[in-house]
């Protein structure tokens, strides 16, 4: 079996993962490692295990409901066919103005400058910015909302890393007849999927998996981006791992210890990481995947794994 995580960027060189390998019960972590080519990562982790690949990225998987019942889009399997070509050509490029904004072109804005919110709201015909956020994104009792999928400024931004990730990533995968790849919850209940295909992937988000592994929400009292802050969760991180039957590589258990260094790329495999301990977890049952109910979620908008179904102390 193969377990792994990618820690997702627009940018190359900001795309870390982490990977374990080995039976289901005695699963070793190796230190983050660059993506990669990205048309064919799936095909080359499947190719380190004879048994399943679970992977998560750290990029949405669907769209809010508002804006798949304005363009007609009845599953999110079906939108990624259809994106970037035919009347979706253009899906993937995102407006550099507000009046290229459209229900077949979507993301906005290209560049920062004088660009707003609401253009992007009433351009899809819209009624509030929170109409662009899938039911998992919303804010809960735990940690604030996450990014609105089609809006690409700012630095917590999720779009052009969705844009990279469904385009670079998915498409060339799905469109391979040889390449056996199921996405959660889309294609049916977590153990299931596990069971019956050779790739499954799931949308993971950092700020949850830290809550889930039990380190508390970054943002209050710690800071995803201080390395001294990511150095003083290595044991929490390495109990966890413990518990969910993991092997840490003696050069990861160093990274974790150090914070993985000063350098601009600690966050990114401090993410990584983390993200594969959740799996690591969802797959030991130490947390449920969280799977929300048959319907509209599960069809097109998605879920983050290992969240709460519904939300505990939801907001909004």
């Amino acid at each position: 079996m193969v377990i792994a995580h990618a820690d997702w960027s627009a940018h190359p060189r900001k795309r870390w993962m982490a990977v374990a390998r080995g039976s289901d019960d005695a699963l070793e972590v190796s230190r983050p490692c660059e993506v990669g080519p990205p048309a064919t990562l799936l095909q080359r982790l499947a190719a380190r295990g004879d048994g399943p690949l679970v992977i998560g990225f750290d990029f949405p998987l669907g769209v809010p409901l508002a804006y798949a019942e304005r363009a007609g889009v009845k599953s999110f399997r079906e939108l990624l066919a259809r994106a970037g070509k035919g009347e979706l050509a253009r899906f993937f490029e995102p407006a550099e103005t507000p009046d290229e904004i459209s229900i077949a072109r979507p993301f906005y804005p290209r560049r920062p400058g004088g660009t707003r919110r609401r253009q992007l709201v009433d351009a899809l015909g819209l009624t509030g910015f929170e109409e662009l956020l899938r039911r998992c994104d919303r804010a809960t009792s735990g940690r604030g909302a996450a990014a609105a999928l089609f809006w690409t400024l700012g630095g917590q931004q999720v779009g052009r890393a969705a844009i990279s990730g469904w385009r670079d990533v998915l498409q060339p995968a799905l469109a391979d007849p040889e390449t056996d790849i199921a996405l959660w919850p889309f294609d049916g209940e977590f153990d299931a999927l596990i069971t019956d295909h050779r790739i499954v992937v799931a949308e993971t988000y950092p700020r949850e998996a830290a809550l889930q592994v039990g380190l508390g929400a970054p943002g209050g009292s710690w800071s995803k981006r201080s390395q001294r802050d990511r150095a003083g969760k290595a044991p929490q991180l390495l109990r966890y791992a413990e518990r969910v039957g993991l092997t840490i590589d003696p050069a990861l258990r160093g990274d974790l210890e150090d914070g993985f260094g000063a350098g601009a790329t600690g966050e990114d495999k401090f993410d990584a990481t983390l993200g594969l301990l959740l799996i690591a977890g969802v797959l030991a049952g130490r947390c449920p995947p969280g799977t929300p109910p048959p319907g509209e979620i599960r069809r097109i908008e998605g879920w983050i794994l290992g969240q709460t179904y519904p939300s505990t102390g939801e907001v909004g």
